[in-house]
């Protein structure tokens, strides 16, 4: 190594080392992920995904430019996840961060940009940020979101739709945006890159809707993201199972013996169901109509013994809920005029998760409308997890249920409010047992396996899965006369876009996508934030220690040099 130095080319060498070094750092990228949530590894679905791209996949991201703490950070977040990807992708992943034009308000590009992010769907988020040093603070549009592109398909992701929304907590939220971003990014890669989609079926025959209330269901969630069919169930001899999975969306007339054979022997063969089902007739539609109290009286659809073999039981009540939705409601008369004002109304809940599955962790709560409870009950061999429930502050009201306008009149009603966590969506994982074992004749039997192709099954050939929610309502939509179908989950007098789009399509892609991607929205990112408390009364002890403590170690490591070199050297 002295020689090397000594020589008159050093230089050159030390040139050569130097430029090896930084050749190996820019193609070896490699860190250890020590954090306890594993928040800096890709999960193994989206590395085996990754490195099965046949083309190559172009990600731009519209976070760049001078932004506000939170988004800044949410911006290298995404910069550092994609450079993951890369690495498990290799040369078919390609990245960019741009901003998306100036303000709108001084650039006529600037509104051409932003008008066309918006028809993608991506939509922007005022923030406020300083112009120049020294100058005050101007107001900006920010895109949190991406565009990917793969050969002629272009996917918008929005990073903040959906994900959990703390109040008054901006970092709180977006942290939770940040936990989102693996699985947005890693299931729109998939999506735009696969050949076919699932095929998934909409039943019809007892009532189903196919009006525009039901718009944002079908064209938005169904047909956008998979194969789509409507099935009529009178007019199959079998559901067939070509579809992945069936929706039996809000039936309101009674389900026939054939018809439950029908779809139990679908689920016995492999086939997935979510059943969005109203145990009552309640609707808002009815109680405007009315103008007073009316009673919600059971429907009767002959599901009961059918789901209560599969291992839940959906009750004859209504839910209600302190944290709840508000509603336009007369208040009081001005003149000869209503007076309206925005009031809390807990018919409509807001339903969140309080378990870790991956369809509703890190989500924003969901809109419910005149909710039932669920029972889960007891059957061999079946897991149930519950997606989605009331807050600690609710109650149920059995049959016959009175739904009035003014349900809180007093200070003791508000007592009532006592139970906590009411489920009101289940998941269904395991081999169910058919409800018609043992009760069917023969010749039944003969037929089914005959004339039909599919023998009688009285257990599921494999471990299967299903969804049960008690109010159908979630998947519904407004439809206004000035706008057309608004999107489902939507308050058009908050005009707060709530998560049930999100839940709906989570849900079935948890049934009908075996990649295992969905699971990376299990992903916890912890905000390990200071104590306020600490930090005010521990001020001054933190500010010696951080400021003076390394001066006074560098003022001691000098004497203590200092001082060896003189007993080296004297």
């Amino acid at each position: 190594m002295k020689k090397l130095f000594a020589s008159k080319y050093w230089w050159l060498y030390a040139l050569i080392v130097l430029v090896g070094v930084n050749y190996l750092a820019a193609q070896i990228h490699f860190r250890l992920d020590l954090t306890q949530e594993k928040r800096f590894t890709l999960s193994t679905p989206t590395k085996r995904m990754l490195s099965q791209l046949k083309g190559e996949v172009v990600v731009t991201v519209f976070l760049d430019g001078d932004m506000p703490a939170g988004f800044k950070r949410l911006a290298n977040s995404t910069r550092e996840l994609l450079q993951e990807f890369k690495e498990a992708g290799g040369s078919h992943v390609l990245f960019r961060f741009q901003r998306p034009g100036s303000d709108p308000a001084d650039s006529t590009e600037g509104v051409l940009t932003m008008d066309s992010l918006m028809s993608l769907g991506l939509k922007p988020t005022n923030v406020r940020v300083k112009a120049k040093e020294g100058e005050g603070e101007e107001q900006r549009y920010l895109f949190p979101g991406a565009l990917i592109a793969y050969r002629d398909r272009v996917l918008p992701i929005d990073f903040l739709q959906g994900s959990k929304v703390s109040d008054g907590d901006p970092f709180s939220t977006l942290n939770n945006a940040e936990a989102l971003l693996e699985f947005k990014l890693a299931h729109a890669i998939q999506k735009i890159t696969a050949e076919s989609a699932p095929s998934v079926g909409y039943l019809l025959g007892n009532g189903e809707p196919i009006t525009y209330n039901v718009y944002d269901l079908i064209e938005g969630a169904l047909k956008a993201n998979y194969g789509f069919g409507w099935v009529p169930i009178d007019s199959v001899p079998v559901i067939p199972q070509q579809f992945d999975a069936m929706v039996v969306m809000k039936p309101t007339k009674p389900f026939t013996s054939e018809q439950k054979l029908k779809l139990d022997q679908y689920i016995m063969n492999g086939g997935k169901v979510i059943w969005l089902l109203d145990k009552l007739d309640a609707s808002l539609d009815s109680l405007m109509r009315k103008q007073s109290d009316f009673v919600a009286f059971d429907f009767g659809l002959n599901l009961d013994d059918q789901l209560f073999k599969y291992g839940v039981r959906i009750n004859p009540d209504l839910v209600q809920d302190l944290n709840c939705d508000r509603l336009p409601l007369v208040v009081g008369n001005m003149g000869d005029k209503p007076q309206m004002e925005l009031q809390s109304w807990p018919y409509f809940p807001l339903l969140g998760s309080y378990s870790d599955n991956p369809i509703s962790k890190n989500m924003d709560q969901v809109l419910s409308m005149f909710p039932n409870s669920i029972d889960t009950v007891k059957a061999p061999g079946i897991r149930k997890t519950v997606l989605l429930a009331t807050s600690a502050n609710s109650r149920t009201l059995n049959t016959p249920a009175i739904v009035s306008l003014n349900s809180i009149k007093t200070e003791e009603d508000m007592k009532t409010f006592n139970k906590a966590n009411i489920p009101v969506a289940v998941l269904l994982e395991g081999r169910f047992s058919s409800l018609f074992t043992n009760r069917l004749s023969q010749a039944a039997m003969d037929t089914l396996a005959g004339l039909y192709k599919q023998p009688f099954r009285a257990t599921s050939t494999e471990e299967n899965k299903m969804i049960v929610i008690s109010d159908a309502d979630i998947a519904t939509n407004v439809f206004s006369q000035a706008q057309g179908p608004l999107p489902m989950g939507f308050n058009q007098f908050t005009n707060y876009q709530y998560a049930n789009k999100d839940f709906i399509l989570n849900a079935i892609e948890y049934l009908v996508n075996p990649s295992g991607i969905l699971e990376t929205r299990s992903k916890d990112y912890t905000l390990r934030l200071l104590d306020p408390e600490k930090v005010a009364s521990e001020r001054t002890t933190w500010q010696v220690i951080n400021i003076a403590v390394p001066v006074l170690l560098v003022i001691l490591f000098g004497f203590i040099y200092q001082a060896m070199r003189k007993r080296k050297y004297q």
